[in-house]
Parts: structure tokens; sequence; C-alpha cells
């Protein structure tokens, strides 16, 4: 004779502190008394935990681990629960979270502005605490995006129109908090000007040798333009050459 086993409560994932403590529920009815053993896997290794024999299973929080619960009848009967992550942050801004606090979701990093070049991966990160552990929503100028709803929106090759200001909502049954908003602006790569090459290559020239930089300018505001800088750079390059110095010229 034997029988079905209902599992009625299952454990929920949670995202705590280090050292936070709390405990894991599950719950089973059967026509039979009931025996729970709990197990726990970390880096895809699964272990029974010694004397973890009750319907909760308390925990002071060390690593992020998966947990389960096995329910066995009399009749050598059994079910699993489902899996659920305890996720374990080692780095929490000092003050967080509050003596008070309920598990209501509390975020720990928070999204940062980039410039992505067109075409290349957009990858934005948050995360939040929270008992239940929270879920995630993302929004881009206010609007939701259908499909973002984890830590991390990805985007494999960025648009122009990928750019905007985007934050994310992470929620439980406690209530919501939102992270930072924060811009990120896709562009085609922008290419150096040539000052920008020369001043690239007189600083090389710094890190390596004997060195001279002339500046003529020609032009001024409220000056009629001048030759003679022009003339004056060109000379005085072809003087300090012939003393062994790398010259680097800059006109106006």
């Amino acid at each position: 004779f034997s029988t079905a086993i209902t599992i009625t409560e299952q454990p929920v994932s949670v995202s705590v502190p280090v050292g936070y403590s709390f405990s894991l529920r599950c719950r089973a009815e059967g026509r039979t008394s009931l025996q729970y053993q709990w197990f726990c896997q970390h880096q895809s290794v699964c272990c029974p935990i010694p004397g973890a024999t009750k319907q909760d299973l308390p925990i002071t929080a060390q690593q992020t681990q998966l947990y389960t619960c096995r329910v066995n009848d009399v009749y050598k009967n059994a079910v699993f629960s489902d899996w659920v992550k305890v996720e374990v942050h080692q780095c929490v801004a000092r003050g967080l979270p509050p003596q008070l606090w309920r598990g209501e979701p509390v975020i720990v990093l928070n999204p940062t502005e980039q410039q992505v070049e067109v075409g290349k991966p957009l990858q934005l990160q948050c995360a939040a605490m929270g008992v239940p552990a929270p879920t995630y929503q993302w929004y881009r100028n206010g609007n939701l995006l259908e499909h973002q709803k984890k830590k991390k929106l990805w985007i494999t090759h960025a648009k122009v129109s990928d750019s905007g200001t985007y934050l994310c909502c992470a929620s439980n049954s406690h209530g919501e908090h939102w992270t930072n908003a924060v811009d990120i602006h896709i562009g085609e790569q922008s290419q150096p000007t040539p000052a920008l090459l020369q001043v690239c290559h007189f600083l090389f020239l710094v890190a390596t040798g004997k060195i001279a930089l002339l500046v003529g300018n020609n032009r001024y505001q409220h000056h009629p333009n001048l030759m003679a800088p022009v003339t004056d750079v060109f000379e005085l390059s072809r003087l300090l050459k012939q003393l062994g110095f790398q010259v680097v010229s800059l006109l106006d």
C-alpha cells in the first residue's frame, strides 16, 4: 500500500548579507508520518546536511548555495522540494541591512554609465538583497523592457536606438526598490583628431628621449594674423634637430 506525498509549502530563495540568520521552510502532507532531509549543493556537489531532518532548516549565511528538501513516508515514497538559492552578499555597505530589516529589497549594486560602440555588446548589472529574493525589471526612458527581467541586462549588438536612461526595479512581497538611473550612449567610435595624435606622439617622446615642443601661433582674436611664427618654428626646429632633439611642432 502506498500513497502520494504532497508538498504544501515550498522553500523560497533569498538574497541576504553574509552572517544573516534565517530559516528555510518546507511543509508536506501524506497519509503516514513523514521524514525530512535537507540537501545543499555548492560547486556542483550535492550532499545531505547532517542533522537537517526537520521541516525548518536554520541557516547563518556564509556563501551562496542551493538547497532542496527530500520528504519520505514509511512506504519509502519520496518527493523533493524545489531547489532554492541562498544568495550571499559578501560586501555590503556599512549600515545595510538596517537593524529593523524585514526582507524588503535593498539595492547593493547599481548599474554604471557607459558609452558603447554600435554593434558591440551592452551589459548593465544590478543586485538587491531581499527575503524572498527580489525579482527584477529593467526600464529605458521610463518604458518597461519586456524581456529584461534579470539582474544583468544584456544586449548582444547595441544599436543607436538603445541609447537612453536605464534603471531597474527590484521587488518582492515586502515592497520595491529602484536602482540609480544611468545614461547609456550608443554611437560610432570616434577617431582621434590630428592634434590629439600629435600630443600622443609628444607624450611618447617625453618618455623615451630628449625632445623639444615648439608651438607657433599665427592667429589671434584681437590682433592681425602674424607671419613670423611659421618661419620661427621652422628655423628653431632645424637647429634643435642638429643638436639631437626630437622635435614636435604645433601651429595654431
